[in-house]
């Protein structure tokens, strides 16, 4: 089996290539293709680029030019739950497309030609990756970070959830916007940039995935982190340590 991981940001990516005994780098549409050996499973790792449209292109050539079997995308995401904090792991179960409007043709939020609101992540990638997610904060999370950092994001003790995700091409910040997603669509608990893009493509491909989210802010006016430090420190060691979980050779 073949399996790519996808990250919307270069600095959430360094920490999985390093780890990937790479074979080869292939140049496509500006991204680098990074393929080799991770833990024993054959990996193509790529910087997707943020939002919809570079997700789905990303996907895309994955599935049509590295014949990829799974795609697992892992990168950080805005919480507009009041259950969620700063250092806590979302693991997707339906992805939304917060910012689909076709009305009044169709329903808002519906996605042509699916005639559905969402896309169901695979009931066997969400075990897996929850189970991955939960080994990283139960098996003596800190030793993983420093006290000042682990103080300076105030993430005392992470939990992981399996949760609805909404994706659009807009960064959420503003408590209107917040506000409509709530309240349109309840059950989602955090917001991102490419996680329903990849669902769609994969979805249409036959192909299962699964979206991977570490919560960075509140989507809200009153996020203030220093956002590069929390990528680097943070959601980047996640993202390694997640994944060195769910691609241990047992």
């Amino acid at each position: 089996m073949k399996i790519a991981v996808i990250s919307a940001m270069q600095e959430e990516l360094n920490r999985i290539v390093s780890r990937i005994n790479i074979t080869t780098e292939t140049r496509i549409a500006n991204r680098i293709f990074y393929e080799g050996e991770f833990n024993g499973h054959q990996i193509v790792s790529v910087f997707s680029h943020w939002g919809k449209v570079a997700a789905s292109m990303t996907t895309t050539i994955l599935l049509t030019v590295f014949k990829v079997d799974k795609i697992i995308f892992t990168g950080v995401a805005g919480s507009i739950s009041p259950n969620l904090n700063i250092g806590d792991i979302v693991i997707s179960k339906n992805l939304y497309q917060h910012d689909m409007d076709s009305s009044p043709i169709l329903p808002r939020y519906e996605i042509p030609i699916l005639k559905n609101s969402y896309i169901e992540t695979p009931t066997e990638e969400i075990k897996k990756a929850f189970d991955a997610a939960k080994k990283l904060i139960d098996d003596d999370f800190s030793i993983h970070f420093t006290e000042a950092e682990l103080n300076k994001f105030n993430i005392k003790n992470p939990t992981v959830i399996i949760g609805d995700i909404a994706s659009g091409d807009e960064f959420v910040s503003e408590e209107t916007t917040r506000n409509r997603i709530n309240n349109d669509l309840p059950s989602v608990v955090c917001v991102e940039m490419e996680g329903a893009a990849v669902a769609q493509v994969c979805y249409d491909f036959n192909i299962p995935f699964v979206i991977i989210r570490t919560i960075s802010d509140s989507a809200n006016d009153n996020s203030h982190i220093d956002f590069p430090l929390f990528i680097e420190n943070i959601a980047s060691v996640y993202s390694e340590k997640i994944m060195e979980n769910l691609l241990s050779e047992s």
